[in-house]
């Protein structure tokens, strides 16, 4: 795999800036300099409540030309904001303005794969909330199309912790030999969510929610209001769970944890994926759930070995006295001379062994750590106006995805899956690769 051109990028922002030079070489067609007078983004904001508020004051210097939600109430609430943009509830329509060059995607989870993919088709930039996808297909299908126009348009996915400056302190821990090779690394989240299944149908839709756009290309389930709990931010879990809407833990707190990880271990796509969790539900995903996946080696580690574990279900730790139990959302990378463990915030080194005397460490120095990566919504918007480059653009957002929606097809499947990662396709298992991809309803198509 070829060296990380997010790092790559960042040393040479502070290689300039040392230098004093206040230039970038854009590429053809791009915008000019970030904060040149009147230089603005035509955003059309795609879901206008929950996530979408956190996302208000990043964007109140671009124009916001569009806001579309199936919501009314949720409508209102960003036309407060943003009384001079059009208005719509059906991203379908949103989408065909002509004046629009950028999207933020704020919906439900079971739609992002669809509006990232009509947005790129569009040449506009894309912002979208994580998950990139709920299943292999959509995930693949949106980062081919992003890499076919890598060129033309910025993409963000919303891991946004993914810009607390720990997440670098880690990746240079593990780079650098603090632990010796790398062999393992381990990420977990302790949220347990259970419901048994859909719930029935009760009650009408206010007149307010446009139903049949808020399921979209879902199977159509009857309205009942438990759907809808939930204060902004966190309606989320009143659906997500459901195998029609979401991922459950996968693709919520799993794609904000993975991403310590993904950021430290420069890993491709897996050769091999397996999962093991509670029993099967065919209505909701699973609370226990632990998935590993094998990488081949790449050009500054061995081969590895990534896992994930929910709801309870945790590795094992390195010592007695580490309560890894303590840390709800975390990480551990495993060496030939000690661990990591990390959350999002802080980190532990724990060397092992009678020869890890840290000798072995080359430690960078002042001028060579990773600079702050700044503002994450920020980081897309100035990337739309400059070079295009972000840190979670579709191709690293849409790999990791790619590879967690993977072990769930394992789990359900319940046998370790051998993965081509090139033809996106599993070797050894028919029933696997059915499982890659689901259908539509009528009407929904994901490539228009």
């Amino acid at each position: 795999m070829k060296k990380n051109s997010i790092v790559q990028r960042r040393q040479f922002l502070k290689s300039t800036a040392a230098a004093g030079l206040g230039f970038f070489i854009l590429p053809s067609g791009t915008l000019s300099a970030a904060n040149s007078p009147g230089n603005k983004l035509n955003i059309a904001m795609i879901g206008t409540w929950g996530r979408a508020d956190a996302h208000f004051g990043s964007v109140s210097s671009e124009n916001i030309v569009a806001l579309c939600d199936v919501d009314e109430n949720h409508l209102a609430h960003g036309a407060k904001k943003f009384p001079k943009a059009k208005t719509y509830v059906d991203w379908r329509k949103c989408l065909e303005q002509k004046d629009i060059d950028s999207v933020i995607i704020s919906t439900l989870d079971h739609t992002h794969a669809f509006i990232a993919n009509w947005a790129i088709n569009r040449g506009m930039h894309v912002y979208c909330e994580k998950p990139l996808g709920n299943t292999v297909e959509e995930s693949r299908i949106v980062r081919a199309n992003y890499l076919k126009n890598k060129n033309k348009i910025a993409t963000q996915v919303g891991t946004q912790r993914h810009a607390k400056p720990n997440f670098e302190r880690v990746r240079e821990l593990v780079k650098d030999g603090a632990i010796g090779e790398l062999t393992d690394a381990y990420a977990w989240g302790d949220r347990q969510i259970r419901r048994p299944g859909y719930p029935p149908a009760k009650g009408e839709p206010p007149k307010t929610l446009h139903y049949d756009l808020w399921i979209g290309p879902a199977p159509f389930h009857p309205y009942n209001p438990e759907y809808f709990k939930g204060v902004s931010g966190l309606n989320c879990l009143s659906w997500n769970m459901y195998w029609d809407f979401g991922t459950g833990q996968v693709g919520d707190m799993g794609s904000h944890t993975i991403d310590l990880v993904w950021n430290a271990v420069d890993a491709a796509l897996p050769t091999t994926a397996e999962g093991e969790g509670q029993e099967y539900n065919p209505e909701v995903t699973p609370v226990e759930l632990h998935m590993a996946f094998d990488h081949p080696a790449n050009d500054w580690r061995g081969p590895i070995k990534v896992h994930w574990y929910q709801g309870g279900m945790m590795p094992r730790s390195p010592k007695p006295y580490v309560d890894l139990k303590r840390i709800g959302h975390g990480a551990m990378f495993k060496g030939t001379k000690g661990y990591v463990i990390c959350d999002y915030d802080s980190r532990i080194l724990l060397p092992f062994g009678d020869d890890a005397d840290l000798t072995y460490y080359n430690k960078r120095t002042k001028d060579k750590v990773i600079p702050p990566m700044g503002h994450f919504q920020r980081d897309w918007i100035d990337a739309c106006k400059t070079d295009l480059k972000t840190h979670c653009d579709f191709d690293y957002g849409g790999t990791v995805i790619e590879q967690m929606l993977l072990g769930l097809v394992a789990y359900r499947v319940g046998k370790k899956l051998d993965y081509d990662g090139a033809k996106g396709r599993v070797t050894n298992s028919d029933q696997a690769n059915a499982l890659l991809s689901k259908e539509y309803r009528k009407g929904w198509t994901l490539n228009g």
